[in-house]
């Protein structure tokens, strides 16, 4: 049996934050204070996918208790040697160790995974799994909705932006109306 978990495994070699994180990480931000303004304990967060722990400790700086979840054993040693200040374990979406979460979560994020997941919907069981009642799920992903894709249509640039050409790619492409069904046929309310 081919084990893909260690043949096909994303290697990360270093620490710093992607690209996406500079775009991202207010607006996540903006999200996060909302729910700590209405709390005084410090809050628990779970990313999961947290590649190498980059987003996880910006998060951390912030003033969260921060766990990260990642799939890729080079993401969780980088993401341990680097950010000392969270705690990171490896394991996979499809499989979360739950008895090594140490509890309930107030918030769980996932951010630019779920389009990486052959499987999806696992990503929202397992995050409604992680979260205390009335917890926030916070999840990012590439739009995919209907004038994105004929911009790409009509400028010729389907092929490129959809490639199958390199390994670790998108799978899953979402618009807003996706997504949201996504939810609730999860039972995963505002």
């Amino acid at each position: 049996m081919l084990n893909t978990n260690l043949n096909y495994e994303y290697s990360y070699t270093n620490a710093e934050s992607g690209h996406h994180h500079h775009y991202l990480l207010p607006s996540l931000l903006k999200l996060l204070n909302k729910t700590k303004q209405k709390r005084t304990e410090k809050l628990r967060v779970l990313d999961i996918g947290c590649g190498n722990g980059s987003l996880s400790n910006l998060i951390r700086k912030e003033g969260y208790e921060v766990i990260g979840i990642e799939d890729s054993l080079t993401g969780v040693t980088n993401a341990s040697n680097n950010f000392p200040e969270c705690k990171f374990i490896n394991a996979s979406v499809y499989n979360l160790p739950y008895s090594d979460l140490g509890g309930e979560f107030d918030i769980v994020i996932s951010a630019e995974v779920i389009e990486h997941l052959i499987y999806p919907r696992e990503l929202i069981k397992s995050a409604k799994n992680c979260l205390k009642p009335n917890g926030s799920l916070i999840i990012t992903t590439p739009y995919h909705g209907y004038l994105k894709n004929l911009a790409l249509a009509v400028t010729g640039k389907m092929d490129s932006h959809f490639t199958v050409l390199w390994d670790g790619g998108h799978i899953k492409f979402f618009s807003v109306n996706t997504l949201t069904k996504l939810l609730i046929e999860e039972k995963f309310y505002n």
